[in-house]
């Protein structure tokens, strides 16, 4: 029996190219004195490309923006800029808050299981309206292991008194969401997005998504 629903949260429930899109319109503002001659819509476009969905620090970014533009700028006052404003705000996919109501209502336990700072990660739950929707939220930095490790998915179940075969994890990255929740009996769901099925990766989910919208209504016994 499904108890407990664990959910990743960079482009699973929160939309990160879309929010970063409005902020970077908010910082192109911010700093017009020295942006201004660099169209924004190519200052978006490059930082999305350097940023390689958060997998690089935000140094090197940045750094690399200015250094392509030839800005005469120090880029640790855009990387400053970019933590004290980056999630705000922070857009969700459509149909995340109605899913995850309509869960909690039917009586289902749920976790953030995300990997990445706390500095980034929090600001996220907390513009994007997500903390008080669930029961434990556990964070890579602050929990010292990350996906796919098998121990971060037996910590989530453990704190929401649960079973791992009891869970259902959501997530876009297939190794890291789908392979680390399946290696310790958890069920999963795949949301396909940017990143492909390894050819390598035997093992797959029991669903697979393109939104997590399309499982409002969903009958999680089923899996």
């Amino acid at each position: 029996m499904i108890k407990a629903l664990l959910f990743d949260l960079d482009e699973t429930l929160l939309d990160r190219t879309a929010s970063i899109q409005v902020f970077l319109a908010h910082q192109y503002s911010r700093f017009a004195n020295v942006l201004a001659h660099v169209p924004l819509a190519q200052y978006q476009a490059r930082f999305l490309l350097y940023d390689e969905h958060g997998y690089v620090a935000k140094e090197i970014v940045y750094r690399r923006l200015l250094n392509e533009f030839g800005l005469a700028l120090d880029p640790m006052l855009l990387v400053e800029d970019f933590y004290a404003n980056g999630w705000q705000p922070a857009l969700l996919f459509p149909g995340v808050t109605e899913l995850l109501e309509q869960t909690r209502q039917d009586g289902y336990k749920l976790a953030i299981v995300t990997s990445g700072s706390v500095r980034t990660q929090q600001p996220k739950l907390v513009h994007g309206g997500l903390n008080g929707l669930f029961d434990q939220a556990l964070i890579s930095e602050a929990e010292g292991v990350r996906k796919p490790d098998a121990e971060i998915f037996l910590r989530a179940a453990d704190r929401l008194e649960v079973q791992p075969h009891e869970c259902v994890m959501v997530g876009d990255n297939p190794r890291a969401d789908v392979w680390g929740a399946l290696q310790v009996g958890m069920k999963a769901i795949w949301r396909q997005g940017h990143l492909p099925w390894p050819s390598a990766l035997a093992q797959r989910p029991q669903r697979t998504v393109t939104s997590v919208g399309e499982l409002l209504g969903f009958d999680w016994q089923q899996l």
